[in-house]
C-alpha cells in the first residue's frame, strides 16, 4: 500500500516509533492483501530515546513517500529541528499523508500543516501547543484527530490507535483486526474517545460492565436502548452512564453506536448481504438508518465502503444467514 516514511532525528522517542514500526514493517499471516514499504529516514545515525539507529535514506527521502510518521518529539520546549520541518513540510506539498504521533504534533504545527485545523498531542503538552501555535484548534480530549492528509494522535497507547485507524483506512475493518489482534490490543477506539480514563474497565468478574458488554456483543441485532443496558446491569441510566464514562471515556449510547457500526463493516467486507439485511443484523432497523449514521461515523456510504475493502467473492450464501 506504497511507502510509509518514518520521519527519524536526534531528540525522538523511541516508543511511539516502534509502535508505527510494528504495525506498518510486517503484515499478519493470514493478511495477503499488498502491505507497506516502511522506509526510516533521517541525517543518518540518530538517537532515539537511548537507541542509536541507522537512516535507511536522508530526510529527502520524506516527500516520496506515500504516507509520512513523525513520532514523538521529546523535548517539547525546544524548537524541532528546521531540517525535519522543512522535509515534513515538502512531503506534504508533494501528496504524501502525514500523521503525528504524540508529541511529533509539534512539528506538523511548526510546518505549518496544522492551521486552521483541530489537531491534539499528549495531553500533558496540549496547553503548550496551543500557546505556541494559537492558530490551531487543539483538542486535548480525543485520541487522534483525521483531517484527511494531515493526522494527530494523543500520547503513547494513542499512537497505536491512530496506525490502526490508517490500516483501517487503507485495507478495511478486517485487516485492521487483524493487526491488532496480533499486536493483542483492542481493534478498535474511536478517535473522538477521551485521552484520560480515570478507570479502565479490569478484567474481573465484579466490574459493573463485565457482564454487560459480552450480554450487548451478543444482541446487537436487537433494538437495544441505554434502559436496556440498565435494566441488565441493575442499576439507574444515570449511574450506568457514570460507569461507562468512567471506563471507556464516552457514554452507552456513543459505545453502541460504535460497535454496531464496527459490526457493519464487518459485514460489508466479508459478506454478501444487503444493506436492508446488515441494517437488521445491526440493530440499525432500516438501510435508511445504517446509511445516515455510517456515513457520518466512517466518512462514506456503506455501498462505497464494501466496494473499497470487499475481502471475498461473492457466494450467494451469506445474504440468506443474515435474512
Amino acid at each position: 500500500m506504497g511507502t510509509v516514511a518514518l520521519a527519524v532525528t536526534d531528540g525522538m522517542l523511541h516508543f511511539e516509533l516502534a509502535v508505527a514500526y510494528e504495525v506498518f514493517g510486517s503484515a499478519p499471516d493470514a493478511v495477503t492483501v499488498p502491505w507497506y514499504d516502511v522506509a526510516l529516514c533521517g541525517t543518518g545515525a540518530v538517537r532515539v530515546g537511548r537507541f542509536r539507529l541507522e537512516s535507511d535514506r536522508g530526510l529527502d527521502g520524506l516527500r516520496d513517500a506515500d504516507t509520512v510518521i513523525v513520532p514523538a518529539w521529546a523535548d517539547v520546549d525546544v524548537a524541532p529541528p528546521a531540517d525535519l520541518v522543512d522535509a515534513v513540510r515538502v512531503a506534504h506539498e508533494a501528496g504524501a499523508r502525514v500523521a503525528s504521533l504524540c508529541t511529533g504534533a509539534f512539528v506538523l504545527a511548526a510546518a505549518g500543516l496544522l492551521d486552521g485545523l483541530r489537531a491534539t498531542t499528549h495531553w500533558a503538552h496540549t496547553d503548550v501547543l496551543a500557546a505556541r501555535h494559537p492558530e490551531v484548534e487543539v483538542d486535548p480530549d480525543v485520541l487522534y484527530v483525521d483531517n484527511g492528509s494531515v493526522l494527530t494522535s494523543a500520547g503513547k497507547a494513542a499512537a497505536l490507535d491512530l496506525c490502526l485507524h490508517l490500516v483501517r483506512r487503507d485495507h478495511g475493518s478486517s485487516v485492521a483486526n487483524a493487526v491488532a489482534r496480533r499486536l493483542v490490543v483492542p481493534p478498535h477506539r474511536a478517535g473522538g474517545q477521551a485521552q484520560f480514563v480515570a478507570s479502565p474497565v479490569p478484567a474481573r468478574d465484579d466490574h459493573p460492565l463485565a457482564e454487560l458488554l459480552p450480554w450487548v456483543m451478543e444482541r446487537l441485532d436487537q433494538p437495544l436502548t441505554v434502559e436496556d443496558l440498565a435494566r441488565r446491569a441493575r442499576m439507574s441510566s444515570r449511574n450506568l452512564g457514570r460507569h461507562f464514562r468512567a471506563a471507556t471515556g464516552t457514554t452507552p449510547l456513543r459505545w453502541l453506536l460504535d460497535q454496531r457500526i464496527r459490526r457493519a463493516q464487518e459485514l460489508l467486507e466479508n459478506t454478501d448481504s444487503s444493506v436492508d439485511a446488515i441494517a437488521r443484523a445491526t440493530g440499525m432497523g432500516t438501510a435508511t438508518t445504517l446509511r445516515r449514521h455510517f456515513n457520518r461515523t466512517v466518512g462514506v456510504p456503506p455501498d462505497a465502503y464494501r466496494r473499497t475493502f470487499r475481502t471475498r467473492p461473492r457466494s450467494g450464501t451469506e445474504d440468506a444467514v443474515l435474512r
